[in-house]
C-alpha cells in the first residue's frame, strides 16, 4: 500500500495538469464539433477548406535563394474555420497561417517560405495543416529544382 501512494499521487497530478492551454493559440481539441453518439456527425455543419492549388512548383532556383508562395484557400463550410497549427517536414520550409478563425465564405492564405541554402537538386516539401475540418489534416506541397552555379576558376598566366 505504501508503494502505491506515490504513484497514485503522481497520476492525479499528471491528470490535473493535462488540458491546460496556458493562453496559447486555439487547438482543434478546443473546437466544438456537433456530434453525439446517437445522432452522428453532419459534415454540412462543419467548416471546409478548399485550396486553389495544393502543389506549387517554384521551377529552377539558385541554391541559397529564399522564395515564398501564398496558398490561397476558402472556407466553403458553414462554421468558422480554425487552423490550429501548420508544420513542414524540415526546417528549411516555414508556413505562416492565419491566427483568427476564418468565417464561412471568407478567403485567406497560408504563406510558405523556403530557404534553399545547402540544398541541391529536385525537392518536394510537405506542409501539414491541422484544422477543425473533417478530415482535420490537410497537406500542401512545394517543389523546386535547386541549381548550384559553378564558380569559374581564374586561369593563371
Amino acid at each position: 500500500m505504501k508503494k502505491i501512494f506515490p504513484y497514485t499521487l503522481f497520476l492525479i497530478f499528471f491528470l490535473l495538469s493535462c488540458g491546460q492551454n496556458n493562453g496559447q493559440l486555439p487547438t482543434t481539441d478546443m473546437v466544438n464539433i456537433p456530434a453525439t453518439a446517437d445522432k452522428g456527425l453532419d459534415k454540412d455543419d462543419l467548416p471546409d477548406m478548399k485550396f486553389e492549388e495544393e502543389i506549387f512548383d517554384f521551377g529552377t532556383i539558385t541554391q541559397g535563394e529564399k522564395v515564398t508562395h501564398d496558398f490561397k484557400f476558402e472556407n466553403t463550410g458553414e462554421k468558422n474555420l480554425i487552423i490550429a497549427n501548420a508544420y513542414a517536414d524540415c526546417g528549411c520550409t516555414v508556413p505562416e497561417v492565419p491566427k483568427k478563425p476564418i468565417p464561412s465564405g471568407d478567403r485567406n492564405i497560408i504563406r510558405v517560405s523556403f530557404d534553399s541554402d545547402r540544398i541541391t537538386g529536385m525537392i518536394t516539401k510537405q506542409i501539414t495543416i491541422l484544422t477543425n475540418c473533417i478530415p482535420n489534416k490537410r497537406v500542401i506541397k512545394i517543389k523546386a529544382n535547386i541549381f548550384v552555379p559553378q564558380t569559374k576558376n581564374p586561369v593563371k598566366p
